[in-house]
C-alpha cells in the first residue's frame, strides 16, 4: 500500500497514516473485508517504526474503522451510511463528555505524540521512561516459572483469586519486609494492579473534590494528575537535598487542613532525592499532630548505590498514619503490573472493598508466578544484579554531563533509582529546546522549572534505562540542541 508521507510536516507520521486510511474507508476506496497489509509490513515499506503503523491502526480500530482478528489480519469494518466522526470535530459530541474531567490534562499522555515523533530520527534516545532497562527484565527466567504454575496449578491458576490477593504471596512479601526490618503481618497487605492503582484506591477512599493534597515539588505527575482528576487541591512543598523541606509544612497544615501527604521519600522522581532521617521523623510527627495521612510510595526502595538504607516512614509508624505502597512492575518486568498497600485499621477493610469493586482481584496467574519467582531467591539475585548494572550507568553518566557540559550543566549525585536531575543554565525557550531535541533525536519528556532555582531549567534523565554508548550519544544530542536552540 502506498502512502504519501510529509516527514517534515508537524502532523505526526501516525495521524498521517490514519488519516489516509480513514478517507479511503470512508470514500468506499477500501471496501468492507479488505485486509490491511500486516504492521510489520507496512513499517518496513514506509521506512518507519513498527509502533507508528501500530498507533494508527489502534485509533481506526477504536473509531470502528476495522478489526483484528487473532491469527487472520486487520480487515475494514462497514461504515454502516454514516461518516464516522472526527476527533477535531469537538461540537459533533454530547455536550455531556465535556464535564470537569475533560478539562484535566495528563501529562505522560499529552506527550505521546511528541515522543512519537522521534520515529522519524533513524536512531531515537528517549530519557523520559519511567522504568529500567527492557533488556534485563528476566523474561526467560519469568516465562518459565509462568510455564510451572500453569502445570502445577492448572485451572486454578486461572480463575479470580482472592480480592485482597493471594496468600502466599501475601506471606512471601511479608517475609522480604522483615528481612528488611519491616513487620507486617499478611493481613495487613493489599495485592493491586500496579501501584497506579493503589494510588487511586486511596484516593477515592480519602479525597472528595475541593479537598487539599500535599505533595513534594516536584513529584510523580501520574500521582498529581490524578489527585486533580480527583479535584482536589494540589499543594507541592519545595525540595533541597535532604529532600521534603518538612520545615515549612506545618504553616500549610494550619491554613489548608489537607486530606492527604504524598511523598516519595526513597529517590523522589523526578529528583532522585531522599529525604533525610530527621526529616522522614518530623514529617511522621506533623502528620500525627494534625491528623493527617501519609501515602508513602516506595516504588524503587530497593534499588540503593550508595549510603546507608533509611528507615521507610511506615517503618517509623506508631499509630497507622502511613499508608506504604510499593510494585514489583518498575524492577522486575513493567507490564506485570502487580504493587501492594500496606495499611493496618479499619482502612484495609475499607481498600479491599473498593479493590473487589474496581477490578475484582488482580490477575490471579501473575500473582502465582511471581509468588513462585520470589520464592526461590531469583528476585533477590535479580536486584543485586541490576543495582551493578545501574550504578555502573549512574556514574558514567555523572561523568558524562561533567565532560560535555562542564559549567554549562549542575548535577547531584542520586543514592539510588532511576534518576538524574539534570539543570540547565540560560534556557530562554524551554520550547524550542524540546523541539530541537526532537530534531536531534533525544526526548527527556517534560522541563520543570523551579522558583527555589529560577536560573536553571531542569530536565529528568533516566539514566538507568541506556546502556553507556547510548547515555554518552543522547547526552552530545541535547548539547547539540542547546546550541542550536542558542542560535
Amino acid at each position: 500500500m502506498h502512502i504519501e508521507l510529509d516527514r517534515n510536516h508537524t502532523l505526526p507520521i501516525y495521524r498521517q497514516i490514519e488519516n489516509h486510511l480513514r478517507k479511503a474507508i470512508e470514500n468506499g476506496s477500501l471496501k468492507t473485508g479488505t485486509k490491511l497489509p500486516p504492521i510489520r509490513n507496512m513499517a518496513s515499506d514506509l521506512g518507519i517504526n513498527r509502533i507508528t503503523v501500530e498507533t494508527a491502526y489502534q485509533y481506526l480500530e477504536a473509531d470502528g474503522l476495522i478489526e483484528k482478528k487473532t491469527g487472520s489480519g486487520t480487515f475494514v469494518l462497514p461504515v454502516h451510511g454514516r461518516k464516522t466522526k472526527r476527533r477535531e470535530e469537538e461540537t459533533a459530541w454530547p455536550h455531556w463528555q465535556f464535564g470537569p474531567l475533560g478539562k484535566i490534562k495528563i501529562e505522560n499522555l499529552n506527550r505521546l505524540e511528541d515522543q512519537l515523533q522521534l520515529e522519524q530520527h533513524d536512531s531515537p534516545i528517549t530519557f523520559s521512561s519511567g522504568i529500567g532497562d527492557p533488556t534485563l527484565f528476566p523474561i526467560e527466567d519469568f516465562g518459565k516459572t509462568l510455564q510451572r504454575v500453569i502445570r502445577r496449578d492448572g485451572v486454578f491458576s486461572l480463575i479470580y483469586g482472592e480480592p485482597n490477593g493471594y496468600l502466599p504471596l501475601r506471606e512471601t512479601i511479608s517475609q522480604i519486609l522483615a528481612a528488611r526490618g519491616q513487620q507486617f503481618a499478611p493481613s495487613d497487605i493489599l495485592i493491586t494492579t500496579g501501584s497506579q492503582q493503589a494510588i487511586t484506591l486511596v484516593s477515592l477512599l480519602i479525597l472528595k473534590p475541593g479537598d487539599t493534597v500535599i505533595v513534594e515539588n516536584p513529584t510523580y505527575s501520574g500521582a498529581s494528575d490524578l489527585f486533580k482528576a480527583f479535584h482536589a487541591n494540589v499543594i507541592g512543598i519545595d525540595m533541597d537535598k535532604e529532600g521534603m523541606k518538612v520545615e515549612s509544612l506545618e504553616e500549610q497544615l494550619r491554613i489548608f487542613h489537607p486530606k492527604l501527604i504524598y511523598t516519595i521519600p526513597n529517590y523522589n522522581n523526578p529528583t532522585g532525592i531522599s529525604m533525610s532521617g530527621y526529616r522522614r521523623r518530623m514529617l511522621l510527627d506533623l502528620a500525627e499532630r494534625y491528623n493527617v495521612p501519609i501515602l508513602e510510595d516506595d516504588y524503587v526502595g530497593d534499588l540503593r548505590y550508595d549510603g546507608v538504607s533509611l528507615p521507610t516512614l511506615k517503618s517509623l509508624d506508631r499509630v497507622g498514619q502511613v499508608i506504604y505502597i510499593s510494585t514489583f512492575s518498575k524492577l522486575l518486568m513493567a507490564d506485570i503490573r502487580v504493587g501492594y498497600i500496606i495499611s493496618e485499621g479499619p482502612i484495609y477493610e475499607k481498600l479491599v472493598n473498593l479493590k473487589c469493586l474496581n477490578d475484582l482481584a488482580t490477575p490471579n496467574l501473575f500473582q502465582r508466578a511471581l509468588n513462585a519467582y520470589l520464592s526461590v531467591g531469583r528476585y533477590q539475585a535479580h536486584i543485586k544484579k541490576l543495582t551493578r548494572v545501574y550504578r555502573k550507568r549512574r556514574d558514567f553518566a555523572l561523568n558524562a554531563v561533567e565532560s560535555i557540559f562542564g559549567q554549562q550543566a549542575c548535577r547531584d549525585t542520586p543514592k539510588g533509582g532511576f534518576f538524574l536531575w539534570l539543570g540547565l543554565k540560560d534556557i530562554k525557550d524551554e520550547k524550542l529546546l524540546e523541539n530541537n531535541c526532537r530534531k536531534n533525536g533525544v526526548y527527556f519528556g517534560r522541563s520543570y522549572q523551579l522558583l527555589s532555582h529560577p536560573e536553571l531549567t531542569f530536565l529528568r534523565m533516566n539514566f538507568a534505562a541506556h546502556p553507556e554508548a547510548n547515555i554518552e550519544k543522547g547526552l552530545s544530542r541535547l548539547k547539540k540542541s542547546l546550541a542550536d536552540s542558542r542560535c
